[in-house]
């Protein structure tokens, strides 16, 4: 499975270990930035990256990061397509693919240690979709949303 990175320069460090981590474990990571620390960076184009990615490649998943994780996801459900969701624990992370089938994970790099971090993305990338129809029905009423702008009731 690939996995699509993308981070700032909050999310940096913690990128660089869970593309190394990612690769370990048999996953192809594709980094979409930064390349380098930059304390100035913006997260939004290597957030958005990272979810067109995602989108371009079906099957795959990915994990942005930032100091807390949310200007990140924000910037990731703004790709047509993604459904981010940030994790905060590994409930969290399980639940994000299990209920929502969320295909990038959000991560606050300041907000956890390196274990925890990995933790959640092992939990995420190890969860399946349930496929529930209660679930299955609430995503599809968001793609819905997503392609006409309107609220289907």
């Amino acid at each position: 499975m690939r996995v699509h990175l993308g981070s700032d320069h909050a999310g940096y460090e913690l990128k660089q270990h869970l593309a190394r981590w990612l690769a370990e474990q048999g996953y192809e990571v594709v980094d979409h930035g930064p390349s380098v620390y930059d304390p100035e960076d913006d997260y939004p184009p290597f957030c958005l990256a990272t979810g067109q990615g995602v989108v371009a490649d079906p099957g795959s998943l990915g994990v942005v990061i930032g100091g807390s994780g949310n200007g990140e996801q924000i910037a990731a459900n703004k790709v047509t397509g993604v459904r981010a969701a940030l994790a905060w624990n590994t409930d969290t992370a399980r639940l994000a693919r299990q209920h929502n089938d969320a295909n990038v994970l959000s991560i606050g790099a300041r907000m956890h240690t390196t274990d925890e971090a990995t933790g959640f993305v092992n939990e995420f990338l190890t969860t399946v979709f349930s496929g529930e129809a209660r679930h299955a029905r609430r995503i599809a009423m968001l793609t819905a949303y997503e392609e006409s702008g309107t609220i289907g009731l």
